[in-house]
């Protein structure tokens, strides 16, 4: 049985949500009916991982979105699969009732090793849409780390835990059954496999490895190694190929759609499976197992798990009587540490494929020889300015250190620092050189332990032609020039047709985001006593005045031959369009604000303050009875998109035109509208990106943010209205002399979202901002808040 503390109160999440949010009352009461209604104990105490909701945005996400079994950035992330075959709309689903397999890898491109127990006839080279199980929600249970869900083809209860790099399975069979688990190695899951094998080693073990097909986003082959150990014996190792089952006795076997299964006796007391998996090595796997799961005590792992994502959630404490947004807050925070998987092994080992095969390397060890960091892989960090730079640097440093240095020895590994690896390889995901925030941030808040000048080396690389901006989305051509830096250099902006292949070829913002990261360049520059790159990468930074158009307002593409280019509209009205011209995801309304370096010399461009006020103004309030958030697919459409990245910094905008009221009012706005529903229909609006949204929404909650994403030389926090009445931030001593930053509110609640008055450290503020170095002390910031704005403070 499961500790009773998981239990927890979800009635109180559904109610409600139709005076915030909007949604028809079909759909809350549809969404009150698929979440089960447990009550706590009246007197238990509730961690932060009880408030958690693994399944909120579940029932319309990605490959990689959900994970129950996993740890923080854990290398295996094993939960239910309901489909199969795509990025998108795979993985679980919520509304599926039915279960395809277990698969123990949900990351950004990377999948495999799916298992399912099963009994009765082995139908296992039938493929999954035969042997997968009936379930219902009423017979599961889900939180960090943790998953039970009843399958019930079977009659039976599949659990599963993890540790970072093993996955762990407690299957309870009918007592009259002969137990089987399906190795289904060759099965497509989020992509097909190319080649899978399965070795039975002796009567409680089996290993294999299966190799992931290149994606069109990862463009080379990967493996990933496995050993999985029992706690009986097995009885029958049998197997199939491209459908058909091989004959005969054997130990192994190998080939394309290959897998297995396995039989064991009869027993009344649960079957435990043990799956380490490594990208390095069988043994690799063998060795993974050995130092962090070497005994079959699965209630230990529970809690075990529980307790780290506990630990990591505690950094940042919250108190509230409102339960609804406890909940979300802990919910957010859990996505902000999920996504980002650790492919290093336990001894520090991970794979390097950024040459013509695969090599082994090693992260950098301590004088014990432990790793002295994780290496990760992940998707974009394109927008990460506005919530993981952020969120991150607060909160968890120690992470941002992780990243840097993975970066870093991709670099050396393969010549550029990346802006989205996944299998060891680049993927050029998105735009643009989005690492180069995320360097600047970490040093500029004393975030320091790698190799700065490396990284420097690398950064610069990424500025010129030969370096990273070179390509355009998904361009893995060595000779790509769909990024368009040579015009970039040449003429101070990237105009519209240039040749190169990819996706993503928008002039407009890839000269914006080019701006932005050439004055991310300039500050960490700066801070290196690079002075002359520094003056270099200031002045680069203002080429976004070279897309503005002074007669429409807005910034404006531009053609090869330097006009304007024609039929040009802030927000596409035409259905279906996913980016207007020029404009990466997004329009050209939204992008015009895309100016987070020089946010007083775009207000400038406007006429002023007043003007600029009402332009951005006006789009809020257009934007508002679409709730913030263009249409899945459209979002063209959009003149404010909080479901996607580069709207995400617009509303903090307002606290450089004189207007900070008007951040307090669009950003709360924007939170009860967007970030505060918790069910499966509408948690997420189906791509939370790998902790950005989350992120984002987290720091809407505790009502800290920077429009310059941390980067500046001398970083600052802007601050927003707070939805809580304390926020505790825990300060990691090993960056930071304080031992805790305290937000408290007076007057806390729904109405009261204007801040009235703030003291920092007992001492009267008066300005939006403080500096990061005054967090980084520790210390207290007290807001006043009142249900009508104060426009006199914050000026």
């Amino acid at each position: 049985m499961i500790h009773p503390n998981f239990y927890k109160v979800i009635i109180l999440i559904a109610i409600g949500f139709i005076s915030i949010t909007g949604y028809s009352q079909k759909a809350v009461n549809a969404d009150k009916s698929i979440f089960p209604q447990k009550v706590w104990p009246t007197k238990q105490k509730l961690t932060p991982a009880d408030w958690v909701v693994p399944q909120s945005g579940t029932a319309l996400c990605r490959w990689f979105f959900f994970n129950s079994a996993c740890r923080p950035f854990g290398m295996v992330n094993l939960s239910p699969d309901t489909r199969t075959g795509g990025d998108w709309e795979n993985g679980y689903l919520y509304n599926d009732n039915k279960i395809r397999c277990f698969s123990h890898i949900h990351g950004w491109q990377l999948y495999g090793v799916a298992v399912m127990p099963f009994t009765g006839l082995p139908k296992g080279h039938l493929g999954m849409n035969a042997y997968q199980s009936d379930f219902s929600h009423a017979d599961e249970e889900v939180h960090p780390g943790y998953h039970k869900v009843k399958l019930q083809t079977y009659n039976t209860t599949a659990e599963l835990t993890s540790t970072m790099r093993v996955g762990m399975h407690r299957y309870t069979f009918p007592d009259d059954s002969i137990p089987g688990i399906y190795f289904d190695l060759g099965a497509t899951l989020m992509d097909s496999i190319s080649f899978s094998s399965v070795k039975k080693n002796n009567a409680t073990e089996v290993e294999g490895y299966v190799v992931m097909a290149p994606t069109s986003r990862r463009p080379k082959p990967f493996t990933v190694y496995f050993v999985a150990q029992f706690n009986r014996p097995i009885t029958q190792f049998s197997g199939w190929i491209k459908g058909k089952i091989k004959e005969g006795s054997f130990n192994e076997i190998t080939g394309k759609d290959a897998g297995a299964w396995v039989r064991f006796p009869k027993d009344k007391n649960p079957l435990l499976m043990k799956v380490s998996i490594s990208y390095t090595s069988v043994e690799g796997a063998r060795n993974n197992l050995k130092g962090e799961l070497a005994h079959w005590d699965f209630n230990r792992i529970v809690n075990e798990s529980r307790n780290e994502w506990n630990q990591w959630l505690n950094n940042i404490t919250v108190e509230t009587t409102n339960n609804k947004v406890k909940t979300r807050f802990y919910t957010d925070l859990w996505h902000s540490l999920l996504g980002r998987r650790v492919i290093s092994d336990l001894d520090g080992a991970y794979p390097d494929n950024t040459g013509t095969t695969t090599l082994i390397k090693s992260v950098r060890l301590d004088g014990s020889g432990k790793p002295l960091f994780n290496h990760h892989n992940f998707d974009a960090l394109w927008g990460a300015h506005w919530s993981v730079n952020l969120l991150w640097s607060i909160a968890y440093p120690k992470v941002m250190d992780e990243f840097c240095n993975t970066m870093v020895d991709m670099y050396r590994d393969g010549g550029l620092i990346p802006r989205g690896p996944s299998g060891g390889n680049y993927t050029y995901v998105m735009i643009g050189d989005p690492a180069v925030s995320f360097f600047a941030a970490a040093y500029n808040k004393g975030i320091r332990n790698w190799d700065a000048e490396k990284a420097w080396e690398g950064l610069r690389k990424n500025a010129f032609p030969g370096g990273i901006r070179d390509h355009a989305g998904y361009e893995h051509s060595k000779n790509a020039l769909g990024g368009g830096i040579k015009y970039y250099i040449e003429r101070g902006y990237v105009p519209e047709g240039i040749e190169g292949k990819g996706m993503h070829k928008d002039g407009a913002s890839m000269t914006l985001e080019y701006a932005y990261q050439d004055w991310c360049l300039a500050e960490l520059a700066a801070s290196l006593n690079k002075n002359d790159d520094a003056k270099l990468f200031h002045q680069r930074a203002l080429n976004y005045k070279n897309i503005w158009d002074s007669v429409n307002r807005y910034m404006h593409p531009r053609n090869l031959d330097g006009s304007w280019t024609a039929e040009f509209q802030p927000v596409v009205s035409k259905q279906k369009t996913f980016s207007a011209i020029g404009f990466c995801e997004a329009t050209g309304a939204i992008y015009t604000h895309y100016v987070p370096q020089d946010p007083n010399g775009l207000i400038e461009l406007f006429g002023g303050k007043t003007k600029y006020i009402e332009a951005l103004n006006s789009q809020f309030e257009k934007a508002q009875k679409n709730r913030f958030v263009a249409p899945i697919g459209n979002h063209a459409m959009a003149w404010v998109d909080y479901g996607n990245q580069p709207s995400t910094g617009m509303a903090q905008m307002f606290n450089y035109a004189g207007a900070p009221w008007l951040t307090q009012k669009w950003t709360r706005l924007v939170r009860d509208s967007v970030f505060s529903d918790i069910t499966p229909a509408h948690g997420y609006h189906g791509d939370e990106d790998q902790g950005m949204m989350g992120s984002v929404a987290a720091l809407m909650a505790i009502g800290l943010t920077d429009e310059q994403g941390g980067a500046a030389q001398r970083p600052t926090y802007q601050i927003t209205t707070p939805l809580f009445d304390k926020v505790i931030i825990k300060l990691d001593q090993a960056y930071y002399p304080g031992k805790t930053f305290t937000i408290i509110t007076h007057n806390a609640g729904p109405k009261n979202i204007y801040i009235q008055s703030a003291k920092l450290n007992g001492k009267p503020l008066n300005t939006f901002w403080f500096y990061h170095s005054e967090f980084a002390k520790g210390g207290m910031l007290e807001l006043v808040l009142g249900p009508e704005p104060n426009k006199h403070w914050g000026l």
